[in-house]
């Protein structure tokens, strides 16, 4: 019976050695629905994007850029992951640790950049709505953007030479470096997500105590800068309340989609290894991001449901 260690290092991601073939089928059929449903989800918002001008925002860019990591993980990591989970266990695809660093690979890239872009989109409207629009015109130039996707990028590719190395030393010592890299990666999620919710409070607390018309469910009508002379009439509570209440929506699925792992991994670093079920509902857990981060970002947007009406049946 293998132990939390060489489960991580030797099986796939999210599937047991020991587990029933009634409960990898399952797993398999999840990952299946969640591959698909993203795949189209992410590629349906990247297609309306580049099609409508409308929608060509600053903000949206962001967007865009963590659609496409989740194509990552979601059109390439998770239906191997499905199909893998049909297979038996002793198959060398399982065992092959060229074809394991592969999809460790995507998956690393595609989460990376994903989380990465969920900050730059908080960040951006963090600065929309609390600072003046003369500095968010000099933050948010073209080139400004461009650079900060590509930094999105860069840092995720940046470990990439280091993963045969650590692949290795992974064989020789697994239990220290998967609870150290476990440590890492915990450290990095819980730093990404208090500056994702200290710019969504703000722009909370922007919300209910500004007398402006600023609307956190369309952010796409406030990137039209340079705002209007004449200033908008004040929001109703109601309103206000809607979109304080959308915001602390999407910071809920976001804590509820990361956090799990986080302490999961520090758990297993300060005191014992959690049962390997559990690493494996919140490994799923931060998976499923994936598949529902271009709902997070467009379902209250009036602009993206117009151009999608246009486009499907």
């Amino acid at each position: 019976m293998p132990n939390a260690s060489s489960w991580s290092a030797s099986s796939p991601l999210l599937l047991l050695w020991e587990d029933s073939s009634g409960t990898r089928i399952f797993l398999s059929l999840l990952y299946a629905v969640l591959a698909i449903s993203g795949t189209l989800s992410n590629v349906m918002v990247i297609y309306l994007v580049f099609s409508f001008k409308k929608l060509q925002t600053t903000s949206n860019a962001f967007i865009v850029n963590g659609c496409a990591a989740d194509l990552s993980v979601c059109a390439l990591w998770m239906p191997q992951e499905a199909v893998l989970g049909l297979l038996p266990p002793n198959s060398s695809s399982l065992r092959s640790a060229e074809y394991r660093l592969l999809r460790g690979g995507l998956l690393g890239l595609g989460l990376t950049v994903s989380l990465a872009s969920h900050l730059l989109v908080a960040f951006n409207r963090y600065v929309l709505i609390t600072k003046l629009p003369s500095v968010y015109q000099a933050l948010y130039q073209r080139r400004h953007t461009g650079c900060m996707i590509g930094l999105s990028w860069a840092l995720a590719l940046l470990p990439v030479p280091l993963l045969p190395g650590l692949w290795t030393l992974g064989s020789a010592q697994s239990d220290g470096s998967s609870r150290y890299t476990a440590l890492l990666l915990a450290l990095a999620v819980l730093g990404q997500t208090a500056l994702l919710l200290h710019c969504y409070l703000g722009i909370v607390r922007r919300v209910r105590g500004s007398a402006k018309r600023v609307s956190v469910l369309n952010f796409h009508l406030l990137h039209q800068l340079p705002f209007p002379a004449a200033p908008p009439p004040p929001p109703r509570r109601a309103q206000r309340r809607l979109s304080s209440v959308s915001v602390l929506l999407l910071c809920c699925v976001f804590l509820l989609g990361t956090q799990p792992l986080v302490w999961v991994s520090l758990l297993g670093f300060f005191l014992r290894p959690a049962p390997p079920a559990l690493q494996a509902a919140s490994w799923l857990l931060l998976c499923s991001l994936s598949a529902l981060n271009p709902l997070l970002y467009t379902w209250r947007s009036e602009e993206f449901r117009r151009a999608a009406r246009s486009v499907l049946p």
